[in-house]
């Protein structure tokens, strides 16, 4: 008996060191802290959270990141910055990612501020303390020209999210699909006023309107907070505009929606606002979006069938909260840029600040949004083809309450069609 005992105590030694040597436990590892200040009131904010929380919940059941051989997991620290509140200081916001990095410890900043004004300023708070940075909802195209006016300063900021410039493309593209389909030249901007709409805004009307040809009949900006949108309705339609295009991402400015459709004003909505982004959208205006069209800043927010992945994030999401991404803007980027952190760390196998900077350079992954590649000033760049870039889209409504992708064309499910009671200029 003791000889069958011992041969087998022998065989699982053998065993254990043919297997050689093992990985320690994830779980029994330091944690790699991430650090997410963002405005958790905010649809954006809310569901981009989540998708961390997915993402670092996937990785670290898979047995965490792998750095220099050892397996450690991620942690998620979260706080309510604010920063998309109406009044809330930009000193406030710098507070809440100082607290993150100083007493919390953070190792990086994912997903980061909402607003492109307190976005900007932080990048001096991680260059100083060298947190590596990555950013899923503001836009401001400063950011890129910061990191290549100062590199060895703000080069711990990247964007994983679309810019106001990439939107601008999208946007362009919808117009002159309606100026040849339709005829349609004339437009009525109104904005949010905060810093990634205004530019928005002021760059529709340089490098899109006035260069082909359209006729800007009008522009209002609004506060964050505000719930009337008549005047500039009205002054829409006192203009003969045939396009709005309003530029929102407050939770108010689905209102604007509601008096387009009473106060029966002629003219397409195609633009961003926000709470007309997701599936709920439908029922919440009874229906009565019929027709408008919306950009969705990155796909995955919404399935695209011909982006696989797209659509296994969209579903993977639906299944782990019991219901739809409802935001058109952060969700998917906020997703991919944990597992493009992850990538980065183990290429280099360290959380050295410097050392992942220069990896996060490096990366080139199919995700999705598309393909996910920085360019010099540290933007995820967006375009057309989903097999060399990362991709936004436009959707129109449809009953009864569809979403139909309508462009870019590569990954379009169909055409524009004119809601009821709209006909074309031509």
């Amino acid at each position: 008996m003791k000889k069958y005992i011992w041969t087998f105590v022998i065989t699982l030694l053998f065993l254990g060191l043919a297997a050689g040597p093992q990985v320690p436990s994830a779980q029994a590892a330091k944690p790699i802290i991430l650090g997410v200040p963002t405005s958790i009131g905010f649809l954006e904010g809310k569901e981009g959270l989540f998708c961390v929380n997915m993402a670092v919940d996937e990785i670290n059941k898979a047995g965490g990141i792998n750095v220099g051989g050892e397996m450690r997991p991620f942690k998620v620290i979260a706080i309510d910055a604010r920063g998309a509140e109406p009044g809330v200081p930009v000193a406030e916001v710098i507070k809440a990612h100082k607290k993150l990095i100083l007493e919390d410890k953070a190792n990086f900043i994912v997903f980061g501020s909402f607003r492109s004004e307190c976005a900007i300023a932080v990048m001096d708070v991680v260059g100083q303390y060298k947190v590596p940075m990555l950013l899923g909802t503001a836009m401001s195209p400063a950011m890129e020209k910061k990191v290549q006016a100062n590199y060895d300063k703000y080069k711990y900021t990247f964007r994983v999210c679309l810019n106001a410039v990439y939107l601008i493309k999208y946007l362009a593209g919808t117009m002159a699909y309606l100026n040849k389909q339709f005829g349609f030249n004339r437009v009525y901007i109104m904005n949010q006023d905060v810093a990634w709409a205004r530019k928005t805004g002021d760059l529709m009307i340089k490098l899109v309107f006035d260069k082909m040809g359209w006729k800007v009949v009008g522009r209002q900006a609004y506060p964050t907070g505000s719930s009337d949108f008549s005047s500039g309705l009205m002054k829409a339609r006192a203009k003969k505009a045939q396009v709005i295009l309003p530029i929102f991402d407050m939770p108010q400015s689905g209102i604007l929606v509601k008096q387009w459709k009473s106060m029966r004003i002629p003219a397409l909505v195609a633009g961003f606002i926000s709470p007309l982004a997701g599936p709920a959208a439908w029922k919440s205006f009874g229906g009565k979006i019929d027709g408008a069209l919306n950009c969705i800043f990155e796909i995955g927010n919404v399935p695209c069938p011909k982006v696989p992945k797209s659509v296994e994030f969209f579903n993977k999401y639906q299944k782990r909260y019991g219901r739809p991404i409802e935001a058109g803007h952060s969700p998917a980027p906020a997703y991919e840029m944990v597992y493009i952190l992850k990538q980065a760390i183990e290429r280099a196998g360290t959380i050295d600040p410097d050392t992942v900077v220069s990896e996060l350079e490096k990366t080139d992954r199919m995700g999705a949004m598309g393909r996910i590649r920085f360019n010099k000033g540290h933007q995820v760049v967006y375009g057309t083809d989903p097999a060399e870039t990362a991709m936004g889209c436009m959707v129109q409504w449809r009953k009864p309450g569809k979403r139909v992708i309508v462009f870019p064309e590569s990954i379009a499910e169909g055409k524009i069609v004119l809601p009821e009671g709209l006909k074309p200029a031509k």
